[in-house]
């Protein structure tokens, strides 16, 4: 996993996922958001990074579209959304994000073991999924 920042589109598999969400017939978003965060909320086994990666990103476009939610300007994230574009979300899948987010940092996850050895006592990643699941669960 190629990886440069903390936040949800900041690493190889999120960018190649915006990329898809992107690229997808504007009548299949909905259903690749929900696959990427219904992925990762019903892994039953040790949950791979490149899941939660996906589902991290799909969380914070569902979070952005929120109350309180921030607007996505990250480069990385898909075009369409940058800039205050939205997607029709139902209601249901603010829970299902915070279901995946919340699978995403249970112990057996290798996206949690992976930025579990931060160093410096601050963990940016761990914070900003945090954040994503505050708003989500708001």
């Amino acid at each position: 996993m190629g990886t440069w920042d903390s936040g949800p589109f900041d690493n190889d598999t999120a960018a190649d996922w915006c990329g898809d969400l992107d690229d997808a017939d504007v009548a299949k978003r909905l259903v690749l958001v929900r696959e990427a965060l219904s992925r990762a909320a019903g892994e039953d086994g040790y949950l791979d990074a490149d899941v939660a990666c996906e589902a991290i990103a799909a969380a914070a476009i569902v979070a952005a579209q929120q109350p309180g939610g921030r607007p996505i300007t990250s480069p990385y994230a898909p075009d369409f959304l940058r800039d205050g574009g939205r997607l029709d979300l139902p209601d249901d899948l603010a829970v299902l994000a915070v279901r995946a987010l919340d699978r995403i940092m249970a112990a057996d996850s290798e996206w949690r073991d992976l930025w579990q050895d931060v160093t410096g006592g601050v963990n940016p990643a761990f914070d900003a999924v945090g954040d994503l699941r505050k708003i989500l669960a708001a």
